[in-house]
Formats: structure tokens, C-alpha cells, sequence
């Protein structure tokens, strides 16, 4: 799967803009603060419905402008080319596929899957369980159907819970949505666990080649002891009704990555962070590739100014291994490593214009 064409109007610092991608590698360059980040933002958008950069989907908006709108084409091959799109005009937000209106961005998310690598990946190792526990969802999401439906059914059931639990309901009103929770939340174990041990067959090796022979281990703590969910959650039921909310279940479910034997949070300096995030996101998108049988699109923002030269290397040897769509930013042509020589189509970004120069 690939983008093969983005489409602006009124994004960030851009008013208009139309870019013919390749379905390999591309290469954005120009200064500090021209725009190359916005543009890897608004192809996110396009997949993801949100910004990596910030939760105020307003401030995407050009000064002056009343809306934005992005869109795109996905190509796969041997079927007809997919137009994908989201307007936001005054608050008000609508996103198509095929030309038809949509209920949930995951459905833009389904068509398009995206990875990105840029200055915040290191907050994948650093930052608390949250972070993995999204990491971890984008890939079964994408590898099992039932994955999504039963995702939904636990958040409204947790959601219910909880606020019975706030307002000091009963226990037979408790127990209804505990039922569903409980069924809920042991589907979304088996499907996370089924996922998790081939990433992380994949994840390990990775690292170990990026962090040049580290021996990095993960682990899926599924949020609770033992093998049923329904038991804990009975168990726990007074300190919940104490607390006013669920304290077990995959919304507690945790990734543990240990660098060398410790914990890489305290372990890993910066540098081993964000080498090892990288390796992270890397797997999974040759996870993605083994399971669903064709490439997602990378975003790559700026590598050469978030990895030590060791480090991007073997990022590039992988990068080579994975293939697929690749969309780098680079302060000039010539980072990462010449990339430009192999980039099937290089644009520069220079005061809201961007220029194809190959």
C-alpha cells in the first residue's frame, strides 16, 4: 500500500499543494521550520484522523483560513486506486473514502496504516505503559478483524463501570458491566498475546542488530494475575468501589523491555532510546509486511539529527530490508547518507511552496 498523491489546501503554512509520491522512497528537504515536518503531519492526519505534534486539531489551520482539507490516493497493487480525504471547517470535521462519507476514521486508518519515526520516538521506551499499549494495538488492529469491535465493547463497558463505581452503585448494577469487561477484556488478551509473540520474535532481533548487540527482551503483562480476568475483577471489586474506577484489565496492560537485563527505561541512555523505539516500530512494520502480505508507509522525520551515525546506519540496512513507502525529511540532499541518489521522488519545501526536484 502506498500514497501516490497528497493533497493540501490551507495546512499548517501551506495554502495549496499537490505532491505525485513514489511507492518507494521520497525525500523531502529544506531549512529548519520550512514545512518538511508539516508535510509528514498532514499525511499522518490522512491516516490517523489527528496530529503527532499536537491535540489542538485547530492550530493545523492556515492563518486566516476559515478550514483545511487533505487528501490523497492509495494505490494497491492489481486494484483501482483509492481517493481518501478529511475536511474541517469550523469545527465541524468530515472524512471520506471511495468518495463516500465515513463513520469512523478507522476506516482512513485501515486503508492507509502508517508508522512514523521522529523526535518524540524515544517516548515509546521513556514514557509510562500508555505509550506501548498503543504501539502494541496499531498492530493487531491491523492483523485482527476481530480486534476493533472487541476494543470498543471494553471501552464502553469500562467506561460504565466506572462511573457506577464513582457513584457508589450497587453491586448488582456493578456486576452487569463487569460481565461484559470481563469477556471483553479477556478477547482483547488472546488477540493482543497471538500478535505480541510474533513482534516480539521480530522486535528483539531488530534491536539487537540496531543497538549493535544489546540483548533487548520484552514481555505482555496482559493487566492482571493469573488467567481469569472475571476472578480478579471480583476480587478487586471493594478497592475499586474505594477508588472509583477498574484497577484491573488490558487498560492496565504493560510492555516490559528490559535492555541487557534492566529495565530499558532506567537502563538506556537517550541515544539507546531512541535506537531502541526505532527498532520497535521498524519490526513492526516487517511484522505488518509477513502478516497482511504488503508494506505500510513509513514517515522518517529528520534521522540524521535524531540518531548517532552507528545507529543510522544499521536504521538504513533495515530500512533497505523493509521496503515499501518511505517519506524521509532532511535539512539538505545529501542526509541521510545521500539519500537522494536512490529516492524515486525528492522535493524541496521552501516558504509554504514545495518543488519536486527529481
Amino acid at each position: 500500500m502506498a500514497l501516490t498523491r497528497l493533497q493540501l489546501s490551507d495546512f499548517r503554512c501551506f495554502a495549496q499543494v499537490e505532491l505525485a509520491l513514489s511507492s518507494e522512497k521520497n525525500l523531502i528537504t529544506g531549512a529548519n521550520a520550512s514545512g518538511k515536518t508539516s508535510l509528514l503531519e498532514a499525511f499522518f492526519y490522512l491516516s490517523q484522523g489527528r496530529s503527532f505534534r499536537t491535540a489542538r486539531a485547530e492550530s493545523m489551520v492556515r492563518s486566516g483560513a476559515e478550514g483545511m482539507f487533505v487528501a490523497g490516493r492509495v494505490a494497491r497493487p492489481g486494484v483501482a486506486e483509492r481517493p481518501l480525504g478529511i475536511r474541517r471547517q469550523e469545527g465541524r470535521v468530515e472524512a471520506r473514502l471511495d468518495r463516500k462519507p465515513v463513520k469512523r476514521i478507522a476506516e482512513l486508518t485501515r486503508a492507509l496504516p502508517v508508522l512514523l519515526v521522529d523526535s518524540g520516538v524515544h517516548r515509546l521506551v521513556e514514557d509510562g505503559p500508555g505509550q506501548r499499549r498503543r504501539y502494541l494495538d496499531w498492530g493487531v488492529f491491523h492483523v485482527e478483524q476481530q480486534f476493533f469491535e472487541a476494543w470498543r465493547r471494553y471501552r464502553r463497558a469500562l467506561r460504565q463501570r466506572n462511573e457506577l463505581l464513582k457513584s457508589r452503585a450497587d453491586k448488582r448494577q456493578v456486576a452487569t458491566w463487569t460481565a461484559e469487561l470481563a469477556t471483553t477484556g479477556e478477547l482483547l488478551q488472546v488477540l493482543r498475546q497471538r500478535y505480541f509473540d510474533r513482534l516480539r520474535l521480530v522486535a528483539e532481533a531488530m534491536a539487537g542488530q540496531i543497538l549493535g548487540g544489546h540483548r533487548v527482551e520484552m514481555k505482555l503483562r496482559p493487566g492482571w494475575r493469573g488467567d481469569s480476568l472475571a476472578d480478579n475483577l471480583e476480587a478487586s471489586l471493594e478497592r475499586d468501589r474505594q477508588l472509583g474506577s477498574t484497577q484491573v484489565g488490558p487498560h492496565r496492560a504493560e510492555i516490559r523491555i528490559d535492555l541487557d537485563g534492566m529495565k530499558a527505561q532506567e537502563r538506556a541512555s537517550r541515544g539507546q532510546q531512541k535506537g531502541l523505539a526505532t527498532a520497535l516500530i521498524l519490526a513492526q512494520a516487517q511484522v505488518f509486511r509477513g502478516l497482511v502480505g504488503e508494506a505500510c508507509s513509513l514517515l522518517l522525520d529528520d534521522l540524521a539529527a535524531e540518531l548517532d551515525p552507528h545507529h543510522l546506519g544499521r536504521v538504513l540496512e533495515v530500512l533497505d530490508d523493509i521496503g515499501g513507502q518511505q517519506i524521509f525529511t532532511a535539512i539538505g540532499v545529501n542526509e541521510p547518507d545521500n539519500l537522494s541518489r536512490d529516492a524515486g521522488a525528492v522535493f524541496h519545501v521552501e516558504q509554504g511552496r514545495v518543488d519536486q526536484v527529481v
